[in-house]
């Protein structure tokens, strides 16, 4: 089982994002189950269970993990392929979001067109790696921050922004025969809370963060 699968097909997100189906990955993702131990966790006939697994086995969210005997019945048991998923953008592909429409380092709906297309891209590539039976290069970096006021945050934008195109501007080769490209993505936002945003949180806009990208793109042996 995969720890994270990303569904580009529009009919399997579509599948998954039925409330019932849902359900099942879930039980399905703790564990091997039947439609029998299923209908009783769920509260649906044991048919009804088999033609919702019947779907999303076709979509290849739920594989058989094996078969047993009961009585002179045999039941199949089912796992989910993966422990959680994330549907591509691919799925919704006359829709999504394109970051080359606008520019805007300072806008939070360009971030997230930016964000939507690393998810796109990453699922693609892992696609592509997985067939190819090769490791795929990538890395990610996630810290928090608190700034003790605007003024240190816009300091740490431009300092950040800085030092990345520094070493974009001392690692970058374009004329080099066997290079690969890579997308580099780096983002900036408020950590979300439980408790209430502020305003300031929401509104303030920063100075212009650093966004340089380089795509984790192919995949490497």
């Amino acid at each position: 089982m995969l720890d994270v699968t990303v569904i580009e097909n529009p009919a399997a997100a579509a599948v998954s994002l039925d409330p019932m189906r849902a359900r099942l990955l879930a039980e399905l993702a703790v564990g091997p189950a039947s439609a029998t131990m299923l209908a009783g966790r769920v509260g649906l006939p044991r048919q009804k269970v088999n033609y919702h697994l019947k779907a999303l086995e076709r979509h290849g969210l739920v594989e058989l993990a094996g078969e047993r005997r009961k009585g002179n019945v045999t039941e199949r048991l089912m796992r989910a392929t993966a422990s959680s998923y994330v549907i591509s953008p691919l799925a919704l592909a006359a829709v999504q979001p394109d970051p080359a429409r606008f520019r805007d380092q300072l806008s939070a709906r360009w971030l997230l067109a930016v964000a939507a297309r690393l998810v796109r891209d990453v699922g693609t590539l892992i696609t592509g790696a997985t067939k190819a039976r090769k490791r795929l290069a990538t890395y990610a970096l996630d810290g928090e921050v608190r700034f003790a006021s605007a003024a240190d945050r816009a300091a740490f934008v431009e300092e950040l922004t800085r030092g990345v195109s520094a070493l974009i501007a001392k690692y970058h080769d374009e004329h080099a025969d066997n290079g690969r490209d890579h997308r580099i993505v780096v983002a900036l936002h408020p950590t979300v809370k439980p408790e209430t945003v502020k305003p300031d949180d929401t509104d303030a806009r920063l100075p212009e963060p650093a966004s340089h990208t380089t795509s984790p793109s192919q995949a490497q042996e």
